[in-house]
């Protein structure tokens, strides 16, 4: 019996001893900085969503492994490959030596894409499509365009929390991000409504759209859509559960314990707003597909 499966296991080998050797040569570049990341960035309000967006890149590619093993599915395109290892390589080289984490974290991209290509083929890496795509949202954006969209962003936020609970009878009042609410007084930061938010949440909505996996393009269009204006309220949201917090049970209860607490509301907020236009755009679905075979 033994003799019988030793060919099978030799064969099992020759076609992961290439990966081996592919993710050994990933590792080497890339613990360090995930070492950096999760003793620097990824330790940070702002980009806490790092680790998570790993995780989930790894859990994506790991349910289409079958796909990714399936040697007959298309042939290597080593011609498209090299290209995408040698710009990775610079990219990589250039964001670690410059500190630039746009071009070391983002050179990560190519290299599994060029690899995928060289020891399988397009159709294996259209199978792993998304979760290369989710990649982008782990990696830190310039500090100039984060500053330039997160200030707008918060005035925005900030002015639609003011409205709700000063029309829900609350003594509140704003001076720029600055919200007054009885005596105590809130600065809304980057964390609680920039743009690091929107782009964790966003990544959140696209998340939900693979694994649901709706068979109706208006629907995966639409949410797609709606997933910008659904982050900006589960945005108004956190703020405005921070601020009763603080008017309720102090400043110590704002800034402590519930201040994470409120983070949590952050992202079940917009998972259940995301879950109800999913619903909403279900029924105007059905509807418009009733009204056109009527």
């Amino acid at each position: 019996m033994s003799a019988a499966l030793a060919p099978a296991d030799k064969g099992r080998s020759a076609h992961l001893l290439p990966w081996l050797i592919a993710g050994l040569g990933l590792a080497l570049l890339y613990v360090p900085t995930l070492i950096s990341l999760f003793g620097g960035l990824w330790a940070s309000d702002e980009q806490g969503h790092g680790p998570i967006v790993l995780g989930v890149t790894i859990w994506l590619i790991y349910r289409r492994w079958g796909e990714l093993m399936d040697i007959e599915a298309s042939a290597p395109r080593p011609w498209l490959a090299w290209p995408l290892l040698v710009l990775g390589g610079l990219a990589y080289a250039i964001g670690r030596s410059q500190g630039i984490w746009l071009f070391e974290v983002g050179s990560s991209i190519a290299m599994v894409c060029g690899i995928v290509l060289l020891l399988r083929g397009p159709r294996q890496l259209k199978a792993i499509g998304f979760a290369i795509f989710f990649m982008f949202f782990m990696i830190p954006l310039p500090g100039a365009v984060v500053d330039a969209l997160t200030q707008p962003m918060k005035m925005a936020v900030s002015y639609v929390a003011e409205h709700i609970l000063y029309s829900a009878g609350y003594p509140i009042s704003r001076t720029g991000v600055i919200l007054q609410i009885g005596p105590y007084q809130l600065l809304v930061a980057d964390a609680c409504a920039g743009l690091h938010t929107l782009f964790t949440l966003e990544a959140l909505g696209l998340l939900y759209l693979n694994i649901v996996r709706h068979a109706s393009l208006f629907r995966n269009i639409a949410l797609a859509i709606l997933i910008v204006p659904i982050s900006f309220a589960a945005n108004v949201i956190r703020v405005m559960v921070l601020t009763l917090i603080t008017y309720h049970f102090g400043d110590e209860a704002g800034q402590g314990f519930l201040h994470g607490f409120a983070g949590m509301v952050l992202f079940l907020s917009a998972l259940m707003l995301i879950i109800a236009t999913d619903g909403m755009l279900r029924l105007g679905a059905n509807r418009l597909r009733k009204g056109q075979t009527a």
